[in-house]
C-alpha cells in the first residue's frame, strides 16, 4: 500500500460522550507525526476489561477520558511512517498497549511495564487511539515487529497471552505441578503457557464444565469443577497432603483468591493475575502465608518486549494454540451484538474485523 492508497476517512468505534456504548462513525485517518506509525488494523479482539469502558461505569471514569477509540488487543500492518519512525512499510506488528513514559523511576531502573505514568492504548488513557478502527496511529516505540509467520488473529492474541505467560514465567513452573484457577481466556492461556514452559502437571479449576472441556485441549491434565467438588480436598488428595508447587489465580473472584493460599505447599509460589473487585481476607494468615515461606508474584501486562518475543516463538512453533480460545468472530459494524455476547458469558474470546 502506498500513501496514495490510504483513504482520508475510515470507520471506527468512538466513545464520544460519557455514556453507554460507542458510535460507529466515519472519522478522519490521522497522519503519523514525529516518531509515529500509521497501521492498517487487521484484527482486534475484545475482552472482559472492555466491558467497563462499553458500559462507562465507575471503573471507566477513573481511567479513561472521552473521546477515544477502544480496542487494546490488535494486530496491524505498517502503511506509513512519520519523521523519525523507521519500521518498514508492510511489517506485521502487534501493539504494546501499555504506553510507558520512559522517564519515571520504574521506566529508568526497572521495567516500563509497571510505569508510574502509563498511558493505555484503546482505554482512553493518555491517547485517543485504539484498535477498533480501520487505521490507527501508534508511536513506533510501542510496536512489536513480528519476526515469525503469524496470522492477524494470532498476533492480536499475543497481548492477552503475554499477561498469562508473564505470570507463569515468574512462577518458574518447569518440572513443577501447577494449579490454574479460572478458565477464562487468560486462565486458559496460563495453562497452555505452563505446559509449554515445562510444567510437570497442570490442574485447572472452574465452575463451568464447558470451560473445563476447553482447558483439556489447552494443556490441563486434570480438571476440577469447584462447584461440585471440594477444591482443597481435591488438591490435597492429588498431592498426598503436601499442596501445590505453584498456583496461578486467574479468576479474580475474591473468595477464590482468599482460599488459594491454603492450596500451596510450604515454599510454594503463587501468582495473582485475576482482578478482584472486593477486599481480600485470608482466614489463617500464619498457617497459610507466614509459616509457609511462600513467594507471591503479581503482574501488570507483559515484560516489554521480552514477553512478545517469547510468546511469538511459542505460537509460531505450535506449542500454544491461541486460536483455540476464539469463540466468536464479528464484523466491527456488529459491535453491539458482539458486546451482548461478551456480557452474556457465552463467549470465550471475541475478535472483530474492522473492515466489515
Amino acid at each position: 500500500m502506498t500513501s496514495l492508497d490510504i483513504p482520508s476517512t475510515m470507520k471506527a468505534l468512538v466513545k464520544k460522550v460519557e455514556s453507554k456504548s460507542y458510535s460507529y462513525s466515519t472519522v478522519p485517518v490521522v497522519q503519523p507525526g514525529d516518531g509515529e506509525v500509521l497501521i492498517k488494523v487487521d484484527c482486534v479482539s475484545i475482552c472482559g476489561s472492555d466491558i467497563a469502558l462499553y458500559k462507562w461505569d465507575n471503573v471507566a471514569r477513573l481511567i479513561a477520558t472521552v473521546p477515544f477509540i477502544p480496542g487494546h488487543e490488535c494486530a496491524g500492518t505498517v502503511v506509513k511512517c512519520g519523521p523519525g519512525a523507521n519500521i518498514p512499510v508492510g511489517t506485521k506488528v502487534g501493539v504494546e498497549n501499555h504506553f510507558f513514559c520512559g522517564e519515571c523511576f520504574q521506566c529508568q531502573y526497572e521495567d516500563g511495564a509497571i510505569c508510574s505514568n502509563m498511558g493505555q492504548y484503546g482505554h482512553g488513557k493518555k491517547t485517543q487511539h485504539g484498535g477498533c478502527s480501520e487505521y490507527s496511529v501508534v508511536p513506533a516505540k510501542y510496536l512489536y515487529s513480528l519476526t515469525r509467520d503469524l496470522d492477524a488473529e494470532q498476533i492480536a492474541m499475543l497481548e492477552p497471552l503475554g499477561v498469562a505467560h508473564n505470570a507463569i514465567e515468574k512462577l518458574g513452573v518447569k518440572g513443577k505441578e501447577v494449579l490454574v484457577i479460572g478458565c477464562g481466556p487468560v486462565g486458559l492461556m496460563a495453562q497452555a503457557s505452563a505446559k509449554a514452559l515445562g510444567a510437570k502437571k497442570v490442574l485447572a479449576v472452574d465452575i463451568e464444565d464447558k470451560k473445563l472441556k476447553l482447558a483439556t485441549k489447552l494443556g490441563a491434565d486434570i480438571v476440577i469443577n469447584s462447584l461440585n467438588q471440594d477444591l482443597k480436598e481435591s488438591v490435597m488428595k492429588h498431592t498426598n497432603g503436601v499442596g501445590m508447587d505453584c498456583v496461578c489465580e486467574c479468576s479474580g473472584a475474591s473468595s477464590m483468591v482468599n482460599s488459594s493460599f491454603s492450596l500451596l505447599r510450604k515454599g510454594g509460589h503463587i501468582g495473582l493475575v485475576g482482578l478482584p473487585k472486593q477486599p481480600l481476607h485470608v482466614e489463617n494468615v500464619l498457617q497459610d502465608i507466614v509459616f509457609k515461606a511462600l513467594t507471591l508474584k503479581t503482574v501488570h501486562g507483559r515484560l516489554i518486549f521480552h514477553t512478545w518475543k517469547e510468546t511469538e516463538g511459542l505460537v509460531a512453533d505450535g506449542k500454544i494454540d491461541v486460536k483455540a480460545i476464539i469463540s466468536h468472530r464479528f464484523p466491527m459494524s456488529q459491535f453491539e451484538e458482539a458486546f451482548e455476547v461478551l456480557m452474556s458469558g457465552q463467549a470465550c474470546k471475541i475478535v472483530l474485523n474492522p473492515t466489515l
